[in-house]
């Protein structure tokens, strides 16, 4: 029997109203008296999906998917090794646990909307490699202000400070040309308030995110929203420059809200209500901000004062490329078409930016302040 007889088999037998559910204790009797060509493999990763679901019952769309061998790598891998048990008691039952483990287990419930997700990786997951990614760009981030702070005496509102603009690492219009300056501006910020609050979210989702889905993902989705940050400003705030790593922060951030927002129901995170709506008063009060240090600077300053644009572009990263990779546990991108979508995108918006920052200041006769 193929694939598509099995299935329509299921569905008329043990799903006849088209409900979206079969359960589990009656498909396996199906399989087992009709000697039906499943994977035993298979059959044991559907009682697994089965347990994600109160009611003990395995979801049809689930079972299209893993006949079809439509699941992420790791389940793949456990289908051609035969090892995919999975403990019947939810994670939160589980007893003995060491602090880590427990952190590895929050973790799972805070990033990973599906219970059988959520075990797979609670048990798979390896302390090593650490996630050192976002560790190491909020302690970079932290030694550059200490570094600057003590040499201009100046912890607050560092950009009004006439050395400050100065930095190679700051991103400024008349300095175009030095193409690291792009990607660099993410480790200087405006004053121990932006660095605090950015630090701070790159720790708390930051560093779960890249504990789940890697380093090279939640690494390339940070340093997208950095540059699309720069280049963003570079087109809609000619004359600003730019500073700080809200841009990285806020794709990160944005597609971790998306990916709650459209996995509400399978999210098992504590007061994901409350939380949300914190999140966003406090993306809101930074966007606004830096709104105001641009537009009303309370100090002298003898520029314009960085742009709020990157955060915007950070967001909308995070919104298209951020929530692609979320949605992908253990998936292979490549494999998927929104993935190229989303790249393609990207890649336009990038050549776009380049020819714009090659000609468009001299053909528009943009008045840029001087470089310092």
């Amino acid at each position: 029997m193929d694939r598509s007889s099995l299935l329509q088999l299921i569905q008329e037998q043990l799903d006849p109203d088209n409900t979206g559910f079969i359960g589990a204790d009656t498909f396996t009797g199906l399989v087992h008296s009709h000697e039906l060509p499943l994977d035993p493999a298979k059959l044991d990763m559907l009682v697994a999906l089965a347990q994600s679901n109160e009611r003990g019952q395995v979801c049809y769309q689930e079972l299209v998917d893993l006949i079809s061998s439509k699941r992420s790598s790791s389940f793949k891998h456990a289908i051609a090794n035969g090892q995919r048990a999975l403990p019947r008691d939810g994670l939160l039952d589980e007893p003995g646990l060491g602090v880590y483990k427990r952190f590895v287990r929050y973790v799972a419930y805070e990033i990973l909307p599906r219970e059988v997700d959520r075990h797979w990786y609670f048990y798979r997951h390896r302390s090593c490699p650490p996630p050192v990614f976002m560790a190491s760009v909020t302690l970079a981030q932290i030694v550059v202000f200490l570094c600057y702070g003590a040499r201009l005496n100046k912890w607050v509102l560092q950009t009004y400070h006439p050395e400050y603009m100065r930095s190679p690492l700051v991103y400024h219009p008349g300095h175009r040309a030095r193409a690291w300056r792009f990607l660099t501006y993410m480790f200087m910020h405006v004053g121990l308030e932006q660095l605090g609050f950015n630090a701070l979210l790159q720790l708390m989702i930051g560093v779960p995110l890249e504990m789940v889905h890697g380093l090279l993902r939640i690494s390339l989705l940070y340093l997208a929203g950095v540059l699309a940050g720069s280049l963003t400003v570079s087109i809609t705030d000619m004359r600003a420059p730019v500073v700080g790593g809200s841009g990285g922060v806020y794709a990160l951030c944005s597609a971790h809200l998306a990916n709650v927002v459209m996995n509400w129901a399978g999210m098992r995170c504590p007061y994901k209500l409350l939380r949300m709506v914190l999140a966003l008063v406090c993306m809101s009060s930074e966007v606004g901000r830096a709104v105001w240090l641009r537009f009303s600077p309370p100090l002298p300053a003898s520029g314009p004062q960085p742009s709020f644009m990157a955060h915007l572009a950070g967001a909308v990263v995070g919104v298209s490329m951020g929530l692609t990779i979320l949605r992908s546990y253990e998936e292979r991108l490549r494999d998927q078409c929104g993935w190229w979508v989303v790249l393609l995108a990207y890649g336009t918006f990038l050549l776009f930016a380049i020819f714009w920052n090659i000609f468009a200041y001299d053909l528009l006769g943009a008045h840029i302040p001087p470089p310092p």
